[in-house]
């Protein structure tokens, strides 16, 4: 029973990890076009992550993605001591690409992690459902890609539409507008990524229940109604902290941004996460908002874009499933087996 207390404290606790690792997802650009303060942007943006609960619970009436989360990994490896190894090296490797300014994927993170636990657990890759978890490495690839269409057509057709405007007075509307853009990205950033840490606490109270512990479930359409909030409300306690590292690569070391930009690229975020929140396919909002911001910046010319700076990007992408997955590996030979 300590052991599950515990799991559920450290995923809480990533999860607010996540919120403020990833906050910049929401607010980069109207951080940097100075549409709001930085205290007010997250301020604007950790209510939207709040909102996105309700939005899930009451509208959408249900949690898909924390679902397709919790059965990464089958069943009959899932333990109490994978799941602590797994949020063990997430956090490990979040705060490191936190400290060093890199918007990694959090989502990644936690899947590396959990799959790698597994599979050390079990001695082989049949620990992990293949199919799912195909998925979700072919969207690392694929979320920044329809992000980076939708905003490239999105920034077109506004420019046409806008095409006749007074500059002066276009940006003002453009600047209002962000904050409406910006607002639907952070829902879809609730949306998307609180249910990761959901799923992940669905699996330990399922594996608690295997073990006989009291408050487990049999199924995950039985998790307890605390779960959901506390898990949206920490990464709306997060995202009010922020990650003001990841700000400034997000907002300026990309491609400059506009207000038409910002609101093109949230937008297309906003759009890629919605979809992909409907197909349960967890996705990282850092890859969609990513894949974004570089298509506002190729309709100016492909030069706009600091494609050192996107390789580099892509490059932690990459690692983060694999990094996540050994490093997990490692923490359960070394200590889960002894659990």
């Amino acid at each position: 029973m300590t052991l599950l207390i515990i799991i559920i404290a450290l995923a809480l606790f990533f999860d607010y990890i996540n919120g403020f690792h990833d906050a910049a997802n929401s607010i980069a650009t109207i951080v940097s076009t100075k549409v709001l303060t930085p205290f007010r942007a997250v301020l604007w943006a950790a209510s939207f992550n709040l909102l996105a609960f309700f939005i899930a619970k009451y509208i959408i009436g249900e949690f898909g993605i924390a679902n397709t989360v919790s059965k990464t990994v089958l069943p009959e490896f899932v333990t109490l001591p994978v799941i602590f190894s797994g949020l063990i090296a997430a956090i490990m490797w979040n705060l490191t690409t936190w400290w060093l300014g890199i918007p990694s994927s959090s989502s990644h993170t936690l899947i590396g992690g959990f799959a790698g636990a597994a599979i050390m657990s079990a001695g082989t890759f049949g620990a992990v459902h293949g199919g799912k978890i195909g998925i979700i490495a072919a969207f690392i690839l694929l979320a920044p890609l329809i992000g980076m269409i939708i905003s490239t057509l999105l920034t077109i057709m506004i420019m046409y539409i806008a095409r006749k405007a007074n500059p002066h007075h276009a940006d003002k509307w453009f600047r209002k507008l962000q904050l409406v853009s910006s607002g639907l990205f952070a829902i879809g950033f609730g949306l998307n990524d609180s249910q990761k840490v959901m799923g992940i606490i669905g699996a330990a109270l399922i594996a608690a229940h295997a073990q006989g512990l009291p408050y487990g479930i049999e199924r995950f359409d039985q998790i307890h109604d605390w779960v959901p909030l506390s898990c949206f409300a920490a990464i709306a306690l997060g995202t009010m902290t922020g990650g003001w590292k990841i700000v400034k690569t997000m907002g300026s070391k990309i491609t400059k941004v506009t207000p038409l930009e910002g609101v093109a690229a949230e937008t297309a975020g906003a759009i890629t996460l919605y979809l992909t929140d409907f197909l349960k396919i967890p996705v990282s909002t850092t890859h969609t908002i990513t894949g974004a911001i570089i298509g506002v910046g190729a309709v100016k010319r492909l030069s706009a874009v600091r494609w050192g700076v996107t390789r580099k990007l892509m490059v932690a992408w990459i690692l983060t499933i694999p990094v996540s997955a050994g490093l997990a590996a490692a923490i359960y030979y070394f200590i889960g087996s002894a659990m």
